[in-house]
C-alpha cells in the first residue's frame, strides 16, 4: 500500500491556510480542516460556535485527551480516505504532527503573512470564531502560540510568505512546493 501524503498547513490564524486548501481543491486534493474538527465537536456538545466556545474547547480537548488530541479528531477520515495526498488545515503543534505520522508521511508548509494581513483578512472572512477586534485578534494569537504553533511553524519543511501576493499567486506557489514533495 502507498503511503499517504499529509501536507500539513500551519502559520497563524488569518495568514492565508485555508484560501490555499480551498484553492487547491480544485486540483482534487482531499482537505481536512482541524478547525472544522473542533467546530464539529462543539456541535455534539451543542455548544454556539462562539469564539469563546472554541478557543475553550479547543484547550479543553487537550486538556483531556492530550496535546495530540485535535489531530486525533480527524483519524477516521484519514484512515478511510483513499487520496494519495490530502492536506490537513491548521497544525498548531508538534504533538499533532506526531499524531498525524502514524497516518502517513507528512510535510509540513509555513505560511507567513503580517500582523496587519492576518487582522484585516480575519475581519472579512466571517467565520463565527473570527476576531472583529484587535484585542479578541491578540487573545487569539496569544492562545495559538500557548499551545506551540511557533514550534511548528519553525520546524516547517517550507515557509511561504504570503505577503504581496495575490490569492492566485499564494495558491499557485503552494501548488509548486507540493508537487516537488510529491515527486
Amino acid at each position: 500500500m502507498l503511503t499517504k501524503l499529509l501536507v500539513c498547513l500551519t502559520g497563524m490564524p488569518g495568514a492565508g491556510k485555508s484560501t490555499i486548501a480551498e484553492g487547491l481543491k480544485s486540483k482534487g486534493y482531499e482537505i481536512i480542516n482541524l478547525g472544522n474538527a473542533v467546530r464539529d465537536e462543539a456541535k455534539k456538545r451543542n455548544l454556539d460556535p462562539t469564539r469563546e466556545n472554541l478557543g475553550k474547547l479547543m484547550l479543553e480537548l487537550r486538556e483531556e485527551n492530550g496535546p495530540g488530541a485535535i489531530a486525533e479528531l480527524v483519524q477516521i477520515k484519514i484512515e478511510s480516505s483513499t487520496a494519495n495526498v490530502m492536506l490537513i488545515d491548521g497544525i498548531r503543534s508538534n504533538d499533532e504532527i506526531q499524531v498525524l505520522r502514524k497516518f502517513g508521511t507528512v510535510k509540513l508548509l509555513a505560511i507567513h503573512a503580517s500582523t496587519d494581513t492576518r487582522f484585516n483578512f480575519l475581519q472579512k472572512r466571517g467565520r463565527s470564531d473570527d476576531p472583529q477586534t484587535k484585542e479578541h485578534f491578540e487573545e487569539r494569537d496569544n492562545r495559538e502560540l500557548g499551545v506551540g504553533i511557533s514550534n511548528s511553524i519553525a520546524l516547517s519543511d517550507f515557509a511561504l510568505s504570503n505577503i504581496g501576493l495575490t490569492k492566485d499567486e499564494l495558491i499557485k506557489n503552494s501548488y509548486e512546493i507540493i508537487q516537488r514533495w510529491i515527486k
